[in-house]
């Protein structure tokens, strides 16, 4: 039984994290990296990694739909599973993100 409050979208684009943070200004720095996104909901996005990242970071991102539709948004690292590949798939959440910008994500189902 699917239990996701928003219909998730696959997605292949990649997306570059530089550093992580956290409140009481705790950083790290000197990430970037480039991780592949697999999919795209109008509350977050997945992705996969090789490196192990902490949970309940924050990131800012980039999320390019098209040439016309991207945004800008703070997401924060909730979820980590880790497959026999040794590769981490990331759930993660986006924080404070538009009306707006939340109904270019709801477009893509159209």
């Amino acid at each position: 039984m699917e239990r996701r409050k928003y219909k998730r979208f696959p997605f292949e684009i990649t997306l570059k994290i530089e550093e992580l943070y956290k409140q009481d200004n705790i950083k790290i720095e000197n990430i970037n990296e480039v991780f592949k996104v697999v999919d795209l909901s109008k509350r977050g996005v997945g992705f996969i990694s090789g490196d192990d990242l902490p949970l309940e970071f924050y990131f800012n991102a980039k999320i390019t739909i098209d040439q016309e539709k991207h945004f800008y948004s703070v997401v924060k690292i909730i979820r980590k599973d880790e497959d026999q590949d040794k590769k981490f798939h990331y759930g993660c959440e986006f924080v404070g993100l538009a009306d707006i910008l939340s109904s270019v994500i709801d477009a893509l189902d159209d």
